[in-house]
């Protein structure tokens, strides 16, 4: 990864003999430089080496959960190697350049990508380079404004892997942010299962239905789920999914809480149900799929799921790449703000 050019390698150099790059080598990048603050800095792009592309970027997006993490400075120092993205650069907790969700397009690279709008674990930045097998085309059909949806899927994805959920389940989710919704979708969609979104927010209960799933409030879900996927984030919603689980039940923890220390309501009925309370993670294919499948593969599957027109819904909000460190603060300083927003999506500046 290539970092920023640091200015005194030119403190010698007159500034008129400085030569001023062309535009097309030029980037800028969304930098977390302390924690609960984040600003765009400019970087060079030296040209594509043999085997890489240069991508111009047209959408990136959000991933509340862990990028709140991460611009809180919540991640604990166990993880800092765990957790890096794969084309992080600078160290947790700041300054980093972070992120794992970009779309665009190839403008330079091999003639079977040139021209193609790809899909990259790339964090917010204008154009970048990488290996050439680090890009994913994208489906025939598909908009790169939804393409934005590709890593939360791959975590539904891998998610369902993880639960294995069987014919005729009655299957509850508790926590209906982007991630929650995409797990219920894919749910609902299994023969025979009934899929029940859990959340506290009465106003997603019109994309839940939209999606093919029913909606409840806490106090009124339903109980005796043969499986329960948590996805809210919050002790309070585990507890929730620990006493909706049916008698040998399993409960998949999906969140993921930082340095933040959980309270997990063993007692009650949690032996004499024995239920099972297993966490999924997609930095690992499934265990039950990974001889078979790789990241690449598991990741070609989100985008090809990704043709339904429904899923736009989830795309709630969007803001140019000039106000995202404003929109880093707005959706990340307290992790309950701006409640109605699922999937933020960030709108990049058309080609020169």
């Amino acid at each position: 990864m290539r970092r920023c050019v640091s200015p005194r390698r030119h403190a010698c150099i007159p500034l008129t003999a400085i030569p001023v790059p062309p535009a097309d080598e030029r980037a800028r990048a969304c930098w977390i430089v302390a924690p609960g603050r984040a600003e765009l800095r400019d970087e060079i792009l030296p040209p594509p080496t043999a085997g890489e592309v240069r991508v111009r970027t047209l959408h990136s997006a959000v991933s509340r959960g862990t990028e709140g993490l991460v611009f809180r400075g919540e991640v604990p120092a166990s993880e800092t190697q765990r957790m890096r993205a794969p084309f992080q650069a600078g160290n947790f907790p700041a300054p980093v350049k972070y992120g794992y969700i970009s779309v665009g397009v190839v403008e330079v690279g091999p003639p079977d990508l040139n021209g193609r709008t790809v899909f990259c674990l790339h964090p917010h930045q204008t154009r970048y380079n990488v290996p050439a097998d680090a890009v994913h085309p994208l489906p025939d059909g598909l908009p790169a404004s939804r393409a934005v949806l590709a890593a939360h899927l791959e975590t539904a994805v891998n998610a369902l892997w993880d639960a294995t959920p069987r014919l005729g389940d009655r299957i509850a989710v508790i926590g209906g942010g982007t991630v929650g919704l995409l797990v219920a979708w894919l749910a609902a969609r299994l023969p025979g299962c009934t899929v029940e979104v859990v959340d506290t927010a009465p106003e997603r209960a019109a994309i839940t239905t939209r999606l093919g799933a029913r909606f409840a409030l806490p106090d009124a879900a339903t109980p005796e789920a043969d499986l329960v996927i948590h996805a809210s984030g919050q002790d309070a919603g585990l507890a929730t999914a620990l006493r909706l689980a049916a008698f040998e039940a399993t409960v998949i923890e999906l969140s993921w809480y930082g340095s933040r220390v959980v309270g997990v309501p063993l007692g009650a009925a949690f032996h004499a149900r024995r239920l099972t309370l297993k966490s999924s993670q997609v930095g690992q294919v499934a265990a039950a799929q990974r001889g078979r499948w790789s990241h690449r593969r598991r990741l070609a599957l989100a985008l090809s799921l990704l043709g339904d027109p429904v899923l736009d819904a989830l795309v709630t909000d969007s803001a140019p790449f000039d106000d995202l460190p404003q929109v880093l603060e707005r959706l990340c300083t307290v992790p309950s703000a701006a409640p109605a927003t699922l999937c933020q999506r960030i709108d990049y500046p058309a080609a020169p």
